[in-house]
C-alpha cells in the first residue's frame, strides 16, 4: 500500500508505537496507538520494504522526544503546542501536570480521526485540538500570535514535520516562531543531506507522495538566522544503543565504521538527530547549556 498523503505517515508510526507497547520491556506505553493505526497502519508497515524492522528509527524518536518534553515541563514549560501533531496521545498516555496547557495543531482529518477515536478518554492536563494549514503563512500568523499570548513558556513539538517541507517553508516557519518571545524552546528532528538520500533509495517509490526534502547540510546551524541556536543535541544512533533498540546488524556497522575517518563517522552520526533549539529572541530560553 502507498502512502497516499503527508497524514498517512501519522498511522504509519502509530504502528510502530503499537509494537513498542505490546513489548514486555516497552520503552513507553502508548494504548491508543493500534486504534489509531487502524488496518490502514497495519497495510502500510507490510508494505514498506523492511517496514517492520526499521521500527527502531521511530521508537527511537518518540522516547527521546518524550524525555525532552518531560525536561522542559520540569524545567517549567507551561504549553507545549504540537505542529502537525497527526496521531501524537501524549496528553493522554504521559504523566503530565494537570496545570499544563496542550495544543495539538494539525488539518482537520487527521485531528477528528483521533479525537473521534479518543472520545471518552480524559487527557492529563487542558487540551485543546486546533484545526489548521499550517502551510498557509497567515493562518500560521494569526494562530501563532493566540498561542502566543496565552503562554508564558511554551515549548514547540515539530515531530516528522520539517523533513516534508522545503528550505525556504521551514525557515519562514522558524521565523515566525521566534517572533513569539513566550515560544521559548523548539524541539525538532531533523535529518541530514546523507538521509534524504538514503530515504530516496531506500523508500523512494512508496513515499512519491510524502517525499523528504529537508536536511540541511549546516544541520542544525541552518536555524541560526531565523533566531534560533541549539541547546542540546541527540543522535538518534546513539540514543538507540541507549535504550537498547537498535537497528538490525547495527554491531557490526559500528565495526566497520571505525575504519572511516572521524569527519565520516561524525556523518553518520548526524545522519538523523533530535535537537532542542532556543529562542535567541528571548535571553532566557537561549542560556542553557548545550549538550553534544
Amino acid at each position: 500500500m502507498s502512502i497516499e498523503n503527508v497524514s498517512d505517515t501519522a498511522r504509519w508510526v502509530a504502528l510502530y508505537r503499537a509494537m513498542e507497547t505490546e513489548r514486555p520491556d516497552a520503552i513507553f506505553r502508548d494504548p491508543y496507538a493500534r486504534k489509531l493505526a487502524g488496518e490502514k497502519g497495519e497495510a502500510i508497515v507490510k508494505s514498506v520494504k523492511r517496514g517492520r524492522g526499521m521500527a527502531w528509527a521511530m521508537i527511537t524518536r518518540t522516547a527521546a522526544f518524550d524525555e525532552i518534553i518531560r525536561d522542559a515541563i520540569h524545567a517549567g514549560a507551561d504549553s507545549v503546542i504540537n505542529l502537525a501533531a497527526g496521531l501524537d496521545t501524549r496528553p493522554w498516555r504521559m504523566d503530565l501536570p494537570a496545570s499544563l496547557r496542550w495544543y495539538d495543531v494539525d488539518l482537520p482529518g487527521i485531528l477528528q480521526h483521533k479525537t473521534d477515536r479518543l472520545a471518552g478518554e480524559t487527557p492529563k492536563c487542558y487540551y485543546e485540538a486546533i484545526h489548521a494549514d499550517l502551510t498557509d503563512a497567515t493562518v500560521r500568523r494569526q494562530l501563532f500570535a493566540r498561542l502566543g499570548a496565552a503562554a508564558t513558556h511554551a515549548l514547540i513539538v515539530t515531530e516528522g514535520l520539517l523533513v516534508y517541507l522545503e528550505p525556504a517553508e521551514v525557515g519562514e516557519l522558524a521565523r515566525q516562531l521566534s517572533a513569539q518571545p513566550s515560544f521559548e524552546r523548539w524541539v525538532i528532528d531533523l535529518g541530514s543531506p546523507l538521509l534524504l538520500e538514503f530515504m530516496k533509495r531506500t523508500w523512494g517509490k512508496m513515499l512519491a507522495n510524502a517525499p523528504f526534502k529537508f536536511g540541511p547540510a549546516e544541520g542544525s546551524a541552518f536555524f541560526g538566522p531565523f533566531g534560533w541556536r541549539e541547546l542540546e543535541f541527540r543522535s538518534s544512533m546513539d540514543e538507540a544503543r541507549r535504550i537498547h533498540r537498535e537497528m538490525k546488524g547495527m554491531w557490526l556497522w559500528r565495526i566497520i565504521g571505525k575504519l572511516y575517518s572521524k569527519e565520516r563517522q561524525e556523518k553518520f552520526r548526524r545522519m538523523s538527530v533530535f535537537v532542542l533549539l532556543g529562542n535567541t529572541q528571548n535571553a532566557a530560553a537561549s542560556s542553557a547549556a548545550t549538550r553534544g
